[in-house]
């Protein structure tokens, strides 16, 4: 193995110290020798891997020149073979001391797994069928200084490979793939739009009010103005100031930026694509999104037929469109046509189980009962029209229903994958709608929009009739993909620094004493502790031994939209498939401290529905009450233990 796989892992014998060591020791003694590989600037690639196998008619027997990353070397003797990747893929090279040279070939042998070579030579077939190059010439362009993953394995665990992403994409194909389509996908988005004679424009990153959307921004200070500014978290505001400025048609692909949790399809930083279309509205939306889709799975993955887990979802017919009120009478078969008023609303809620808030209106039980039936049976490409006032302070009403606005949200594989609306132009309007945000900000939603002057004078000069339109590109890669979480699609996505010191940066929570921070972090005075009597009642062995305990790896956690205390954990629990639990500790931890953390759940509890989501199971906590308030900690073990190990 240690022939086959030369300086990857000694067999497993030798310290890793002394691997280094050994490569370090190898550079220095061709720099010693005037052989320094890192003074090369260039080397001339005429072909790549994937290139000569498909051009292997034209190229048998001619010879090429290409550059790589050496991923497998075999020595034997005065010939050896070695494969070397690129951009394109692998391919294997053939060495021989008697053509390269003697001394070439000496220097060939000591070369590391992980070294980036240039190869010189012969296009031909070895005895096996194999497409490989005879070397002519090779160059080493590059030392390797560390030790890749053993081959077999390659590089898994699921945190290291986001910190790690150049190893990443070394180590595993698909990623590399992944990343790839990604680029194809936004630019088949632009191919599209430029073909529709829209402008691709920049706006602020930075603002002083972060608006167009419900969410939380990130804030800063600029030193040079002394002034407060926020990242924006969307991309609306400011596009709309072009449509004032009469460019008819704009979009813009960017990042923005949420003060939110991370989860399987939330990061604080992604990007984001919106436009809009003076003299249209929703409906323009609605057509301009089917064509863009099938366009865009067209180019990207040949087909306008994606496959997603076990969901498959046919772009060629057209795609539904349903009112959201209808979509709850179907699914839920609650008709709010027939509610009268806010306070019926809320009983149905109640009858229902559903969590609402007190400053709730009609409006926004509808869009809960919304979220809790039919989200999950979006799987065919459905336009969800006419969402209520209340949840859309950006839209023109209905002009025939006025408590409901021309909106919609476009759902594939029960996600939402774009907001669109029939743009809100009238500057009292929307004055009365920023005064209704400040409300609700005044009441506690960090997440409201506030006032914006500028704006509304934009408005007050004179926005044409306007449809708008905004697309998760990372979700929208997501389904193209096949990838299950949108870390898998972000190149780079937000973790939590290796050397945050434990218990740094968690908010606050004056609802719980300091024993809701881990163990490891607080001190707590044992006699301000109060824990529960221990049972006197004893449970048999066989009784025990039913609840099934195992160790499970909390892959993305998020907050569950309406609710104060409940967090949604995606979990690995050792099996193929990922395990979903929620738990009602969002009073004690943030979600995004609690991504990558190692925990046990009970695995055979009967799903539970909570917030319309099944919950499959019960994570475990200690609980007791410190200085006369409640406190919880997560049970956590160390990270060494494997996902489905049991306990016992």
């Amino acid at each position: 193995m240690a022939q086959n796989n030369q300086g990857n892992n000694g067999g497993g014998q030798q310290d890793i110290h002394q691997l280094l060591q050994v490569r370090y020791d190898k550079l220095h003694e061709l720099q010693a020798n005037g052989k320094n590989p890192f003074v090369i600037t260039k080397y001339d690639v005429t072909n790549h891997s994937e290139d000569i196998r498909e051009q292997y008619g034209d190229l048998e027997g001619k010879e090429v020149s290409l550059a790589g990353r050496m991923m497998f070397k075999r020595v034997m003797g005065k010939a050896s073979f070695c494969n070397i990747q690129d951009i394109k893929g692998r391919i294997q090279i053939y060495v021989a001391r008697d053509d390269i040279g003697e001394e070439a070939y000496k220097e060939f042998k000591k070369y590391d797994v992980g070294d980036i070579l240039g190869i010189r030579g012969i296009v031909f077939t070895t005895k096996t069928g194999e497409i490989s190059v005879h070397a002519k010439e090779v160059v080493l362009l590059s030392k390797s200084l560390q030790i890749l993953p053993e081959k077999f394995h390659g590089l898994t665990d699921t945190d290291t490979r986001y910190r790690q992403r150049y190893v990443d994409l070394i180590m595993n194909e698909d990623v590399k793939d992944t990343m790839i389509k990604r680029s194809k996908v936004i630019s088949s988005i632009r191919r599209f739009l430029d073909g529709q004679d829209f402008i691709e424009v920049e706006t602020p990153m930075l603002v002083s009010n972060a608006g167009g959307a419900a969410a939380r921004p990130f804030e800063t200070h600029y030193n040079a103005l002394n002034e407060d500014l926020k990242l924006r978290i969307s991309l609306e505001l400011y596009l709309k100031r072009l449509i004032v400025g009469g460019l008819e048609r704009v979009y813009e692909i960017g990042r923005v930026f949420r003060n939110e949790g991370v989860d399987a399809r939330h990061n604080p930083e992604f990007t984001l694509m919106e436009l809009y279309q003076a003299y249209t509205d929703y409906h323009g939306m609605m057509d301009l999104t089917e064509n863009l889709f099938r366009h865009v799975a067209q180019e990207v993955n040949g087909s306008l037929v994606l496959t997603y887990g076990e969901h498959t979802m046919d772009l060629s017919k057209p795609f539904e469109r349903i009112t959201m009120v209808d979509a709850v009478k179907k699914y839920a078969n609650v008709d709010f046509d027939a509610v009268k008023d806010t306070e019926e609303a809320k009983k149905l809620a109640k009858e229902h189980n559903i969590a609402f808030e007190p400053h709730h209106k009609k409006g926004d039980i509808l869009s809960l009962f919304f979220e809790t039936y039919v989200e999950e049976h979006l799987i065919q490409p459905t336009f969800v029209m006419d969402h209520p006032i209340e949840i859309s302070p950006l839209t023109k009403k209905k002009p025939d229903n006025p408590e409901y606005t021309e909106r919609f949200e476009f759902f594939m594989n029960g996600w939402e994958m774009a907001n669109a609306y029939s743009e809100l132009n009238d500057p009292e309007d929307q004055r009365k709608r920023f005064e209704a945000q400040e409300e609700l900000f005044a009441a506690g939603d960090d997440e409201a929009n506030h006032t914006d002057e500028d704006f509304l004078n934009a408005l007050a000069v004179g926005m044409p009739p306007t449809g708008g339109i905004g697309y998760g590109i990372d979700r929208m890669t997501m389904l193209l993909t096949n990838s299950p979480a949108i870390r898998d699609v972000i190149l780079f996505p937000t973790l939590k620094s290796m050397d945050a010191k434990k218990g740094e940066g968690k908010v606050e929570k004056t609802s719980a004493a300091a024993a809701s921070v881990s163990a490891a972090s607080v001190q707590l005075d044992l006699s301000k502790v109060k824990i529960e009597p221990l049972f006197e009642d004893l449970v048999d062995f066989d009784t025990f031994a039913k609840s099934d305990f195992r160790v499970v790896k909390i892959e993305a956690c998020e907050a569950v939209p309406k609710s104060k205390k409940l967090l949604r954990f995606t979990l690995n629990d050792g099996t193929d498939r990922k395990r979903t639990i929620l738990s009602g500790i969002h009073e004690y931890y943030e979600p995004e401290e609690l991504v990558g953390k190692t925990c046990v759940a009970i695995t055979n509890l009967p799903p539970r529905k909570m917030m319309g989501i099944d919950s499959e199971g019960m994570l475990i906590s200690a609980v007791y009450e410190y200085d006369g308030k409640e406190g919880l900690n997560l049970l956590m073990l160390d990270d060494a233990i494997p996902a489905g190990a049991k306990l016992y």
